[in-house]
């Protein structure tokens, strides 16, 4: 099962934040029912165009992985949850909508 995320306007503080993101990917595995087998891993990129700059993470699940994208100048974020076996991709949404506070979310479930 794969959840591609696409979230508008959300918490400008929590896209920013590195601390943050990796408090999602270390916690949002467990909430969703998935098994976490490694830390996240998380950057922030400076881009030349000053509204491309943002925070990048991922984490490895056992059932695959987890990638999160943030441009905080444009108050967005992608997100991508890949599972081998299926999940309440509702639920995913709620959390990943909950935790950062999203205006708007597109979401595609495959």
């Amino acid at each position: 099962m794969h959840l591609v995320v696409d979230g508008y306007g959300g918490n400008i503080a929590k896209i920013e934040s590195e601390n943050f993101v990796h408090e999602f990917l270390d916690t949002y595995p467990t909430n969703i029912g998935m098994t976490k087998i490694t830390d996240p891993h998380v950057f922030t990129y400076h881009a030349p165009r000053p509204e491309d700059w943002g925070v990048s993470g991922f984490v490895i699940i056992a059932e695959s992985h987890i990638s999160i994208h943030t441009f905080p100048a444009r108050r967005y974020i992608n997100i991508d949850v890949f599972s081998c076996r299926d999940f309440d991709g509702q639920k995913a949404l709620k959390e990943i909508e909950e935790a950062f506070k999203l205006i708007q979310s597109r979401e595609v479930v495959k």
